[in-house]
């Protein structure tokens, strides 16, 4: 089974508040960028990447990569991508290999993502054909009118907080982004637009530690996971 990756990491970071592209902040010293390809690096399915970068950030891309040994044996192809993270994905799609049977997506920024669970959901989109990772809201969650007045409460048990990975068989997220562009379709995640087919997600139950970096905060709780040896 042929399984290739694309990482989005085209995004500028602006929450951060810092002129350093975000995937270049580090982690114990080392960018947050090879945090993420080290997880790719050591999973048994993937087994190659299309790191989706900004236009201006793609030569230091490739030359963090091809200088670092441990992943300098990664098949690792390095995409400029588009204004939104849809249009990075679309253009990270364009890369894949012709025989690529699951195609895994997942956010650049999001370095601690268990090898094992990245297997896990190729295994699962195989047989159902789109899966995602998500962990249980632990919060009540309000929806607001206008006013920001509660409109209603929906029941938690029913919420998800969807993170990446999300692993589709190749030739649904191809139809999925096809049909996006025709219908003038925008989502904030890819399993929207495959929810937009029609086609059922399945969602794998994923893991805390499984952070996405978007503040400054998120940047010291990922030093103390590493620390406390609590990253996967």
């Amino acid at each position: 089974m042929r399984v290739n990756a694309v990482i989005v990491a085209a995004g500028e970071g602006k929450r951060m508040g810092n002129k350093v592209p975000k995937i270049f902040l580090p982690i114990a010293g080392r960018p947050i960028i090879l945090h993420t390809l080290d997880r790719f690096m050591t999973t048994k399915k993937v087994r190659k990447v299309i790191l989706v970068a900004a236009e201006k950030t793609v030569a230091r891309c490739r030359e963090l990569i091809r200088s670092d040994r441990w992943l300098s044996h990664l098949e690792c192809v390095v995409q400029a991508g588009g204004a939104r993270r849809q249009d990075s994905v679309a253009q990270g799609l364009k890369r894949i290999d012709e025989d690529c049977e699951v195609v895994v997506v997942h956010d650049g920024v999001r370095p601690f993502i268990s090898p094992r669970l990245i297997d896990r959901c190729v295994d699962l989109a195989l047989k159902e054909g789109a899966v995602v990772v998500g962990i249980p809201v632990r919060d009540t969650i309000k929806v607001l009118s206008v006013g920001r007045r509660v409109h209603k409460t929906p029941p938690r048990d029913s919420l998800w907080q969807i993170q990446t990975p999300q692993a589709f068989r190749t030739e649904i997220i191809r139809e999925a982004y096809d049909k996006a562009e025709r219908d003038g379709i925008e989502a904030t995640d890819d399993a929207m637009l495959v929810e937009h087919l029609g086609r059922r997600v399945l969602v794998l139950e994923g893991q805390a530690t499984n952070i996405k970096i978007t503040v400054p905060e998120d940047l010291l709780f990922a030093e103390a996971l590493l620390r406390a040896r609590k990253a996967p």
